[in-house]
């Protein structure tokens, strides 16, 4: 039987490509080549699906009009910027320029992307024609439009990231958050209308992502209004990039900066937070700084050793008088005790905390740790929300809900986990039973626990699932006897066959006069 060849993944593939240029440039700098061409790539997928829906209408007279494309949230591409160009030129000596070119082009005749795209970066890298033309080839293989749900931009950028020791972003939690945390906590908080924020957008998946989930369900981009803020320019140029091609407008502020201390949306208040900020960020302010800082107001200021509160009181200082929050933080931030615990202990304390919910390891390319999707409710109050023929009805919650996710997820480009969308809706459904309905709900031994506020302040305010979930020792109801009589047998049966094939053994060797004695 033929052996089944391994099929590459599409980052495998782009990195073997990218490895290639090595010599030319260092790999560091691979993922701005990438994604440079693949954006080009995707735009001019995005221009050819538009043209060939202009013809098919019978418009051919407006192919060249700029207005024909805007309308449809698609960049308008001039001959030099289109993908079908530069491989016609592949091959030349100046490809490096026509590419400079079509990046420029694209950017001057496109507002959203002003200062996003590289400008001249593949003149002065000056790359090997024959290396830059088989990676050309390589990103010429991506079929954008068939891997629609997926943010293909923010997957290699991660994948990249994690290849190589970073200079920047390494330590920074510079993580794209997969597409199944994303949908998960989108399914659990719902954001069909109204503003979205990410302190922390990265490349902008979260966006991404949440804007596939209205649209699946029969919403609007129009009710939907996107904030968000990245410290990192090359992140923040790379953001504008993935959000512009996709048509989705966003105010990410001026430039990249530093969310605590040049805060651009101070006076946001979102209906929806979603977020994935740097885990266990240390050193992230100095004693003397934002001491006083109006985020902090009626908790403890967050301690400097460690950014995580320091996050969840930004998210809630952010928080409409109905806003709720899904964050990631790492899972020490359940347990944390000093002036953590003082601040959890609040939160508690003011009934904000809705769920806590800890996840597979293995979900991310960067980091192989498990983390913790924290839920912050600022209405947790009996009340009716309809959005798109969907009715919420909302108990009155005293109550978190605890669930541990930690035995459930595929496998996932080998060793990888991710969520699947059965497993998704398992989760959220559970979430928004309990959210209406307590005599529906039930606790599950392993997966789910509905703590009391006297619950929490038993086990000291701690928020760890594992202190609050029932696990079932499944050794307890084993029958030993039972067991060990089938240990007995399938022993029998190995040591019957090892004897069997130690006899014909040497039987064989006797028979070719080379006998065998034991």
């Amino acid at each position: 039987m033929a052996a089944t060849k391994k099929t590459k993944s599409m980052e495998e593939a782009l990195w073997e490509s990218a490895n290639k240029l090595r010599g030319s440039v260092e790999p560091a700098e691979y993922k701005h080549i990438v994604l440079s061409l693949i954006f080009l790539k995707f735009a001019y997928d995005k221009f050819l699906i538009r043209r060939e829906e202009l013809i098919a209408n019978g418009d051919q007279q407006y192919l060249e009009m700029e207005a024909f494309y805007r309308m449809e949230n698609v960049f308008y591409l001039p001959e030099e910027a289109r993908w079908s160009y530069i491989m016609e030129n592949s091959k030349q000596p100046d490809i490096s320029i026509k590419i400079d070119t079509a990046l420029a082009t694209i950017e001057k005749v496109n507002e959203a992307l002003r200062g996003a795209l590289p400008d001249n970066y593949f003149s002065r890298i000056d790359l090997d024609t024959s290396k830059l033309s088989a990676l050309l080839d390589e990103v010429n293989k991506i079929d954008t439009q068939k891997d629609k749900d997926n943010d293909i931009i923010g997957r290699v950028y991660e994948y990249f990231l994690a290849k190589f020791a970073l200079q920047e972003g390494k330590g920074k939690g510079e993580f794209y958050t997969p597409k199944c945390i994303v949908n998960l906590i989108a399914e659990m908080i719902e954001p069909y209308s109204g503003k979205i924020y990410d302190p922390c957008c990265g490349s902008g998946g979260m966006f991404v992502q949440s804007m596939k989930f209205v649209e699946s369900h029969n919403g609007s981009k129009k009710d939907v209004s996107v904030y968000g803020q990245e410290g990192t320019t090359t992140t923040y140029k790379l953001a504008k990039m993935n959000l512009a091609i996709r048509g989705i407008s966003a105010d990410l502020g001026a430039k990249a900066d530093d969310t605590f201390f040049n805060d651009q949306h101070k006076d946001l208040k979102a209906d929806f937070i979603m977020a994935n900020p740097p885990f266990n960020q240390n050193s992230w302010r100095k004693e003397n700084e934002l001491v006083k800082d109006s985020r902090w107001l009626g908790y403890e200021v967050p301690p400097t050793g460690n950014a995580n509160y320091g996050w969840i009181l930004h998210i809630l200082s952010k928080l409409s008088q109905n806003g709720v929050a899904g964050f990631l933080l790492a899972n020490g931030s359940q347990t944390g005790d000093g002036t953590e615990y003082l601040i959890r202990k609040q939160l508690v304390e003011n009934n904000l905390v809705e769920a806590i919910i800890v996840l597979p390891r293995n979900l991310f390319y960067t980091t192989d740790i498990s983390v913790t999707l924290w839920i912050l409710n600022k209405n947790k109050k009996a009340r009716v929300v309809e959005h798109n023929g969907v009715t919420r009805k909302y108990r009155n919650r005293n109550e978190i809900l605890f669930m541990d996710l930690r035995t459930m997820g595929i496998p996932y480009e080998k060793k990888y986990i991710q969520l699947s969308d059965e497993e998704i809706q398992k989760i959220s459904n559970t979430y928004h039973t309990w959210q209406q309905n307590l005599d529906e709900y039930e606790n599950i031994p392993e997966y789910c626990y509905s703590a009391s506020k006297e619950d929490v302040v038993a086990n000291d305010y701690a928020l760890s699932p594992s202190r609050y979930i029932e696990f079932v020792n499944k050794d307890e109801n084993v029958n030993y006897e039972e067991k060990m009589q089938e240990l007995q047998k399938e022993f029998t049966q190995l040591i019957k066959e090892d004897r069997e094939a130690q006899a014909n053994l040497l039987a064989i060797f006797k028979d070719l006069g080379y006998e065998i004695k034991l």
